[in-house]
């Protein structure tokens, strides 16, 4: 065994025990936690979505409601949404279904509580852009609130998130492309280059250089560009996405009250019904379920928050809104949809074995029944997803450069973004892949405990703007500018 399968196989077991039972129960906990705090504030997801549509021009902030929330939702509604459904449905079940619906209902609350206190605690620059986080909220929010300085732990969480960016957000995605795009194009292995004693697929290749041009097009532009790109990008993709899941569920109309019976039978079984579709049990099923909708929403994350906190707001309670809303589409509407569909899919079709077939094989072979165009919107909902996951991310990322380094780090960061997409398809990412979940989860523990200890704030804030009828109100607190720039 070579010392770089050593040290991934030490980072595959650290990455279990992160995101093992005990992250699921932080995550769920925190959930709960805050559905209680905010009075079960899902209960205003139709006046969220409402607001999400309605520009606020003359409040502070880069870009409008809408676009915050679309430029969240490119790096959340990804590649999971289709694959991951899948490997959960594979490992516990239909039940599993269920589960991740009910890890998405709850996860409104904390999506709400985190960008609440990203946008009460976000500063200004002095060329006038808006920053804001967990970062900030950390530093500002939690250290007054304490009176003990944790700045220190709002550095960690920066680091945490911008060492993601380079995996999740950039070389995973580009990867996830050149391979979709070389499977459909070059199966064969026609067209393959040797350099320095590497067989290296030239579509994999020109995948780089072409998404390497598209994001650079992009990102350069900062937030104003990235989020005028996912504002039109997000909503076909996702549109495009459930047109193709509604055509299948036409398509397996007869046997949907089966496939919603299944579901929420194995969901709630106290035995294993056979394995398989049918179900592991309870316990399986819960633990895949709630896994699944937690990584797909990223609620509880901080990720969301940051590009929240540029957005034009009257006030924070707002503009939590109109976020927690990106949870309800990702989770509560995409990966139900596609959870139906695989399950409907599965007992149409009997001989799609769920026990031995990873979770995008699952999707494909749904997406194969509509004839000559099912499998070219699912390598195209594929191509878009990771596409805007890589532009949504980059903000982030560039948000925490900001934090740590300064304006002056933005440029060289970019151009180090760019060279991991060129890099990304001709290389192996297993390694990639699982530094990116530690830096995830290591991302949330601090953004929890901020939620936790602002958890006062939230509620005064909640019970003033939103249940007090004042969310036209604007807050008269001027936004601070960072005291860090020189």
């Amino acid at each position: 065994m070579d010392f770089l399968q050593m040290l991934n196989d030490f980072f595959t077991k650290f990455d279990n025990i992160l995101w093992g039972v005990p992250m699921i129960v932080i995550l769920l906990g925190a959930h709960i936690y805050m559905t209680v705090r905010t009075k079960f504030v899902q209960r205003k997801t139709f006046k969220a979505i409402k607001l999400s549509v309605t520009k606020d021009p003359d409040s502070d902030g880069d870009i409008s409601p809408f676009q915050a929330l679309t430029t969240a939702l490119a790096s959340t509604i990804g590649t999971g949404n289709i694959i991951g459904v899948g490997t959960a449905i594979a490992l516990g079940g239909a039940g599993a279904v269920l589960w991740c619906w009910i890890s998405g209902v709850f996860g409104i609350a904390t999506k709400y509580a985190e960008s609440l206190i990203a946008v009460k605690y976000r500063v200004k620059t002095k060329d006038g852009k808006m920053r804001g986080g967990a970062m900030y909220a950390i530093e500002n929010g939690v250290s007054k609130k304490t009176g003990i300085n944790f700045k220190w732990v709002a550095v960690l969480f920066a680091v945490f998130a911008l060492f993601a960016s380079f995996g999740v957000g950039c070389g995973v995605q580009t990867n996830a492309i050149a391979k979709i795009m070389d499977t459909t194009f070059n199966p064969d292995k026609t067209y393959m280059l040797h350099f320095f004693g590497m067989d290296i697929s030239t579509v994999a290749l020109i995948s780089g250089v072409v998404i390497a041009i598209c994001v650079a097009l992009v990102i350069f532009g900062g937030i104003k560009s990235i989020s005028r790109v996912c504002e039109k990008l997000v909503p076909l993709m996702a549109i495009l996405y459930v047109i193709g899941c509604i055509i299948i569920l036409s398509i397996n109309f007869d046997v949907l009250w089966q496939t919603v019976t299944l579901i929420c039978e194995s969901a709630f079984s106290f035995k294993a019904l056979g394995g398989g579709l049918a179900g592991t049990g309870i316990m399986i099923a819960a633990r895949y379920g709630v896994a699944r909708g937690l990584f797909s929403n990223e609620s509880g994350m901080g990720s969301a928050p940051i590009v929240a906190s540029a957005a034009q707001s009257r006030n924070s309670v707002r503009q939590a809104l109109i976020s927690s809303t990106g949870t309800f589409w990702d989770t509560v509407v995409v990966c139900l949809m596609t959870g139906l569909v695989i399950v409907s899919s599965c007992i149409k079709n009997p001989n799609i074995d769920t026990a031995s077939v990873e979770g995008g094989e699952l999707t494909s072979a749904a997406f194969a029944q509509i004839p000559y165009i099912g499998t070219p919107i699912l390598v195209v909902g594929i191509v878009l997803f990771a596409f805007s996951t890589i532009l949504g991310w980059s903000y982030y990322a560039e948000s925490c450069v900001d934090y740590l380094f300064g304006p002056n780090g933005i440029i060289p960061y970019k151009v180090l973004f760019i060279v991991i997409l060129l890099i990304a398809p001709i290389t192996s990412l297993d390694i990639v892949w699982t530094m990116s979940d530690i830096f995830n989860a290591l991302m949330t523990l601090p953004n929890i405990f901020a939620m936790v200890v602002l958890a006062p704030v939230i509620t005064k804030e909640t019970n003033y703007y939103l249940y007090g009828n004042r969310l036209d109100e604007y807050d008269k607190t001027p936004v601070p500018f960072v005291k860090r720039r020189k």
